[in-house]
């Protein structure tokens, strides 16, 4: 059995090996999966992969129920990570890993090996291949593109334990289903929080600020910081998710010098009070550049982003005061992120301006609907511009800065309510070793 991803799905294609009883390997490439769909539901799901790149899964079967899966990387970097929450830090010698990588599943070799050196329990072996398999299926479930072989025949051997299929799946779709809410303040599994607001000690507990400055060293994604905490991703997702709502905490797709160097190319750090910073999010480099060449030489701190996907992440850390966002753009137009920003708090009052070649009554009409401040239409002259900027910070300078205090600083009592509706960070205790570490 073989195919293409858009022809059936992970949730078919396990229902048919479950109702056949099969014994085998699936295997699952995707290249280029990120894939977005004009509801959004597919970003919400799919780590933002701006350059392609390929991936690939194995999930093996025993008479129609799940033994194991594992990501094809044949890396043994997730298994460490696992491992890790058990405080057991064994490393192979070259000729052991060398012999486990030749196998198909590098990480069950591995967890037999410990077995039988009594440095993994059952219990914990058992409990590691099932957020295995959790772990595996949650990121397949999310796939709408690639292709799939599965192989019928051979398995994995010995076997510790078997999931069953429909009860599994069950459980796995409720979680994606649930992830979707999260977008867009969280995107992907593999985005590492940053901690951005350092005046968190005057309305939170100490307890509280403390755990969130060891969850958001963005020096782990998600998804890792779900496995050394032995929680699954969703759960970690909700607990950290108010604080990402509030502004307190950003993702970002990856750890990059990005962020500072446009920082230090801007001349101040996101400390500076004294300069505005406007945000310019246009495909077009010379747009962006051009709206610098203006407002940079008026005292403007500017900004320009060139990628609509990242953009969206970046402007949570770099808290603009003002946006300029052009609308025609791949994979995110302008109208899309405009309705997402406009779902959060700290960016529900903040003046966004859409720039467009575009002059038309129902293009004008769409813009104010999504939440669009103002209209500009491309080309544009220097005092156009300037106008246009001034109107709108004049106005939201301190008036937005008094009457939005609430948006972009809650009180204790807000982010205490908005954690009782997610999972709280007293639900998933970080241990002292991983602090340290």
């Amino acid at each position: 059995m073989q195919g293409n991803l858009n022809e059936i799905d992970i949730r078919s294609i396990l229902q048919l090996i479950e109702l056949g009883q099969r014994t085998g390997l699936l295997f699952v490439e995707a290249y280029g999966i990120y894939n977005r769909t004009k509801s959004g539901e597919e970003v919400a799901l799919r780590d933002h992969s701006y350059n392609e790149r390929q991936q690939s899964w194995f999930v093996f079967f025993l008479n129609g129920q799940i033994i194991y899966a594992e990501v094809g990387d044949r890396s043994l970097s997730r298994l460490y990570d696992y491992l890790r929450h058990y405080k057991i830090k064994v490393r192979l010698e070259e000729i052991q890993l060398a012999s486990l990588t030749s196998l198909n599943a590098p990480e069950y070799g591995y967890l037999w090996m410990l077995l039988g050196q009594n440095i993994l329990s059952p219990t914990q072996a058992r409990s590691i291949i099932h957020r295995s398999v959790h772990e595996t299926l949650f990121d397949l479930l999310s796939l709408h593109q690639g292709s799939f072989i599965f192989d019928q025949g051979a398995t994995l051997v010995p076997q510790l334990t078997t999931l069953e299929i429909t009860p599994t799946l069950t459980k796995v779709l409720q979680q994606v289903q649930e992830w979707k809410l999260l977008y867009p303040h969280i995107q992907s599994a593999d985005q590492f929080p940053v901690l951005v607001d350092t005046g968190l000690q005057s309305s939170l507990p100490a307890a509280t600020v403390n755990q969130l400055q060891h969850w958001t060293n963005a020096k782990m994604p998600l998804r890792q910081l779900a496995r050394y905490l032995n929680r699954d991703i969703l759960t970690v997702a909700k607990a950290i998710y108010p604080y990402v709502q509030t502004g307190w905490v950003q993702l970002v797709h990856s750890v990059t010098p990005n962020v500072e160097t446009q920082k230090q190319d801007s001349g101040l750090g996101l400390e500076s009070n004294d300069r505005r910073r406007i945000v310019c999010i246009d495909d077009e480099t010379t747009c962006g550049e051009l709206v610098k060449s203006i407002l940079q030489p008026q005292g403007y701190e500017t900004i320009a982003l060139n990628n609509p996907l990242e953009a969206l992440s970046l402007v949570f850390q770099l808290q603009p005061d003002l946006i300029l966002c052009d609308i025609a753009m791949p994979e995110l137009d302008g109208y899309e992120i405009c309705a997402m920003l406009r779902q959060s708090r700290a960016f529900r009052l903040m003046p966004i301006i859409m720039l467009t070649g575009k002059s038309g009554f129902i293009d004008q009409t769409r813009a104010r609907m999504v939440g669009a401040t103002d209209y500009l239409t491309k080309p544009f002259g220097h005092n156009e511009l300037l106008i246009l900027v001034e109107k709108y910070l004049h106005y939201s300078g301190v008036k937005n800065e008094k009457q939005d205090t609430r948006l972009v600083n809650p009180s204790k009592n807000e982010v205490k309510n908005s954690i009782t509706e997610s999972a709280s960070l007293s639900e998933i205790s970080l241990s002292s070793n991983f602090v340290k570490e």
